[in-house]
């Protein structure tokens, strides 16, 4: 994995940017020493890590428009961080930067009910959003596994989706309004909690721009309803084949799931030994339906669900009756990551999207190359949508083994672009699928969506290193050829 090359310069005003950040900040709100910077040294993509050059923990928007301008008049590099669970290494910090955390940044300012919406700071958990209303019968949609971790500036920087992405949307879908602040200082302000904002979609942009455009300290969310009645149904299946084709067919028959999840065998029996959720072991395949609204219609959707699931050769069915019930289903899946634990000392967790019609496809080339790189892979995905999210299991003790489970990840994610898929379906780029970003786009493409970053950030300070396979000086754009004007990268240290 490629960083940008550490900048001696940068290096040598380490004491000078301190005294400043000293004068501008309280004594608790700069850490500088190397134990404590080792806190911040990595991210959810554990297997890379490096100590920032300093770290900084504002708790006002205002103080982040000095920090950053600050860090532009010194020509220093920031990689803004929330809580840190990116599993793309988009808060990977910079050996040459300084960690502009947002933990501070965790207070919900408004709860609206009668605009169903919240105003939530950028560090606020996703999970606390809906906390915050759920006693008015209201929820947040977007549930991403970590949500008791994540926070809804990484969610929107990351345009996290979930379980239940399938039939309320991703993040952007949910977001009404961010404040926003620029490389130079400025604090924006782009939507608000009207629905549609007048003008450009800034707000779209910014929703999955991984921190590369500017640093996120609000965020106005779209929450809704809580419906009547939510019920899961767990279906086992002989087979990967026979799932997948209950999920297109469900799909198909104009139903749509609050979520459709699928797990494999290896994925059922890590689960299970984790969490006790009651999973079918004699099932090679397993789904868990949601269905919700209003009983009568929940009533007609499970039957419905029911006759699919046994025409595809269901083996085993299972509907919740109980509140409780519905919540240990869903246990297993939301434990599925840390469940690896139970059978590998190491994964790594890889996040595809492909057209539904591939799965069985899909499935059957990964198993292949599962033989061929000698590691196994747990499959654990957002089935409705078709966005994947291998786990391949390895050891990081035993030489070599981190190198062939990134190749097949790799493998993994072209498999995705070939079928028609793309490389990221809600974990973002970041830097662990960035070298593969021509394997989607033409150079001429990237060249473009440079362009909208060097708008708002012209120096390529804010979080470099990330999403682009090869940093352009933003003049050189206009006159680009493939290498011309390239910067580049050295290796990131592993653990």
């Amino acid at each position: 994995m490629l960083m940008p090359a550490p900048d001696p310069d940068a290096l040598a005003r380490r004491e000078p940017l301190l005294c400043e950040l000293r004068r501008l900040l309280r004594p608790d709100q700069v850490i500088e020493d190397r134990a404590s910077l080792r806190a911040y040294e990595t991210d959810g993509l554990t297997a890379y890590r490096q100590p920032p050059m300093l770290a900084v923990l504002p708790d006002t928007a205002s103080q982040v428009g000095r920090i950053l301008q600050l860090c532009r008049r010194m020509g220093i590099k920031v990689v803004p961080r929330g809580a840190g669970t990116s599993l793309s290494g988009g808060a990977l910090p910079l050996a040459d930067g300084l960690l502009l955390g947002l933990g501070k940044f965790n207070r919900i300012l408004e709860v609206d009910l009668p605009n169903r919406c919240v105003v939530a700071q950028s560090g606020v958990t996703n999970l606390a959003i809906t906390e915050a209303v759920a006693r008015d019968g209201f929820y947040y949609a977007p549930d991403p596994s970590s949500q008791i971790a994540c926070t809804i500036g990484g969610n929107v920087s990351e345009n996290a989706g979930g379980v239940h992405c399938l039939k309320y949307g991703l993040t952007t879908n949910n977001v009404l309004g961010i404040e926003l602040v620029t490389m130079d200082g400025e604090v924006l302000r782009l939507g608000g909690k009207h629905p549609d904002p007048e003008g450009y979609d800034l707000l779209g942009l910014i929703n999955g721009s991984e921190g590369l455009l500017g640093v996120i300290t609000e965020v106005t969310v779209r929450i809704l309803p809580a419906p009547s009645d939510v019920r899961a149904m767990l279906l086992g299946f002989p087979g990967n084949e026979a799932a997948g084709e209950c999920v297109g067919r469900i799909i198909a028959a104009g139903i749509i799931p609050a979520g459709v999840e699928m797990m494999d065998e290896l994925a059922i029996r890590a689960a299970e030994q984790f969490s006790r959720a009651g999973y079918p072991l004699e099932c090679p395949a397993l789904l868990i339906v949601e269905l919700d609204g209003l009983t009568a219609e929940v009533d007609a959707l499970v039957a419905a669900v029911t006759a699919i699931a046994r025409d595809c050769g269901a083996t085993a069915m299972r509907v919740s009756t109980t509140a409780g019930e519905r919540e240990r289903i869903w246990a297993g899946r939301k434990a599925a990551f840390p469940a690896m634990g139970m059978i590998s000392p190491d994964y790594y967790c890889m996040d595809g999207t492909i057209p539904r019609r591939e799965l069985p496809r899909v499935l059957a080339r990964m198993a292949a190359l599962s033989a061929q790189y000698g590691l196994r892979v747990a499959n654990v995905f957002h089935a409705g949508d078709g966005n994947l999210h291998p786990l391949i299991l390895f050891d990081a003790n035993r030489p070599g083994e981190l190198e062939r489970a990134e190749h097949f990840g790799a493998d993994i994610l072209r498999l995705c672009v070939e079928v028609g898929g793309v490389l990221s379906g809600e974990h973002g780029i970041g830097v662990e699928k960035r070298d593969l970003m021509p394997e989607f786009f033409s150079t001429d493409d990237l060249a473009q969506q440079q362009r909208v970053k060097c708008a708002f950030d012209p120096d390529g300070r804010l979080n470099p290193g990330k999403v682009f396979p090869t940093l352009h000086r933003c003049a050189e754009l206009g006159r680009l050829h493939v290498h011309h004007g390239a910067l580049p990268f050295p290796e990131l240290p592993r653990f």
